[in-house]
């Protein structure tokens, strides 16, 4: 559709508007509750912010804006794999994009309206030329957003083939905090890690919160815990709830990256829901599977 057909289709006056960003199309809300932008492109939530507090989440402002580029920040979908694809020879004698294709294919909008104050949103991604080209091509996506003063998203994925489907998949969302290095994480203490900026070694539970001293890199296997940012600069928590998710991963790189300025790093922490490495997903035929994470917000003393 152009922006002309989804404005006439799923338009709501005063609440939810399409626009173009550097040539990418957007879904544009403002409710009693919130403020959001989407981008079609990988159904990629780049805003979210209820009516009266600061951004909750983080967008680069070095981030690419094009066709066929993953944005960095807010919240990328990976699908079906998470970082580095595991097969060598998946696309043109190479791996597959990192994180996949989800995040570099245009969604559909298939679903939009307002109950209350929450904005309720549906895209959709069916298999594509290039998902066929990596061996994709009996799959289905839907993500759900529940926009509101909390925030509520669901990846649903259908196996409509006539064996199991392995994949992997997150939700790699990017949190605004006031200084990463005032912030610690609650949630994980008595959880294991694999190390990614230590040559993949296996970590023992800290049993204490994690505090960004450096670079991280952490994927925390067999957790289905709550998470907790406290982030004592903008005085809040932010909570991650989540269902169907038995991998968390934790992320700052602590340095500028091609599409992350100098002074960006140390304004946002990711901490991720996921399905990866020993707890990727096996889908039985003509089944479905639901991921969800659940934030919200809370106040508290500085």
């Amino acid at each position: 559709m152009d922006l002309k057909q989804l404005n006439d289709q799923f338009g709501i006056p005063g609440v939810l508007h399409f626009d173009e960003h550097e040539g990418l199309a957007r879904v544009v809300a403002t409710t009693p509750a919130a403020k959001a932008v989407v981008y079609l492109q990988g159904a990629h939530l780049a805003e979210w912010q209820p009516t009266g507090e600061p951004d909750v989440l983080y967008m680069s402002k070095k981030s690419d804006f094009a066709h066929g580029k993953p944005i960095r920040g807010g919240v990328p979908i990976a699908f079906p794999w998470f970082a580095t694809d595991s097969k060598e020879d998946r696309f043109e004698g190479k791996p597959g994009p990192s994180h996949g294709f989800a995040r570099i294919q245009d969604w559909n909008l298939s679903f939009a309206a307002l109950s209350g104050e929450d904005l309720h949103l549906t895209f959709t991604l069916s298999p594509t030329e290039l998902s066929r080209q990596m061996g994709f091509d009996h799959f289905r996506l839907a993500f759900e957003l529940v926009i509101g003063r909390g925030l509520t998203m669901r990846l649903a994925v259908a196996n409509e083939a006539d064996k199991p489907l392995e994949f992997e998949e997150a939700l790699h969302t990017y949190f605004h905090v006031g200084d990463v290095r005032q912030i610690y994480v609650t949630g994980l203490e008595p959880t294991g890690y694999v190390d990614k900026t230590d040559n993949f070694r296996a970590k023992p539970a800290a049993n204490a919160p994690l505090r960004f001293t450096q670079f991280t890199d952490r994927v925390y296997a067999n957790t289905a815990a709550t998470c907790v940012i406290h982030d004592e600069t903008l005085g809040r928590t932010i909570t991650i709830e989540k269902q169907n998710s038995n991998t968390t991963v934790v992320f700052n790189p602590w340095r500028e990256l091609p599409d992350l300025g100098p002074d960006e790093w140390h304004e946002f922490a990711c901490v991720e829901t996921v399905n990866a490495g020993p707890n990727k997903v096996t889908l039985a035929p003509r089944s479905t599977h639901v991921m969800q994470a659940h934030i919200t917000l809370a106040k508290t003393k500085k």
